[in-house]
């Protein structure tokens, strides 16, 4: 292993815990909030991640040029560790284990329209604030 890979590995892995965190920190306090009948904690962890994604992405292509160390640390390590898109996958398999058809299409088509939707307009608030 090279030590430019080894750095990388160090950025990835320090923001990775420092995403890992604040998405268990997110979703206790909603389920302390909201309750758990609904994975309203993965729901939220990855349209808040998708929102952030959309203003690094645009901010990089715009105004900001982040070196590779900082893109490594933001966007693989903090938002990787932070969005949850393997537990979505198992949120939806245990809705569907419950046979509970509608709650899983529901939570689907929310999770992705809305995360989808939250990059775009993230992506359009950079675009008008730079």
């Amino acid at each position: 292993m090279t030590g430019q890979t080894l750095t990388a590995l160090l950025w990835v892995g320090a923001g990775g815990g420092l995403g890992a965190c604040a998405r268990y920190l997110s979703m206790a306090v909603l389920a302390q909030w909201i309750g758990t009948g609904f994975p309203w904690g993965t729901l939220f962890v990855n349209i808040v991640g998708s929102f952030i994604m959309g203003v690094l992405a645009e901010l990089g292509a715009l105004a900001w040029q982040p070196s590779q160390d900082a893109k490594l640390f933001l966007l693989t390590g903090v938002l990787g560790g932070f969005t949850t898109f393997s537990t979505f996958s198992l949120d939806v398999a245990l809705l569907v284990e419950r046979h509970d058809w509608m709650v899983a299409g529901l939570y689907i088509a929310t999770s992705v329209t809305l995360s989808i939707m939250a990059l775009f307009a993230a992506m359009a608030l950079v675009r008008n604030l730079v």
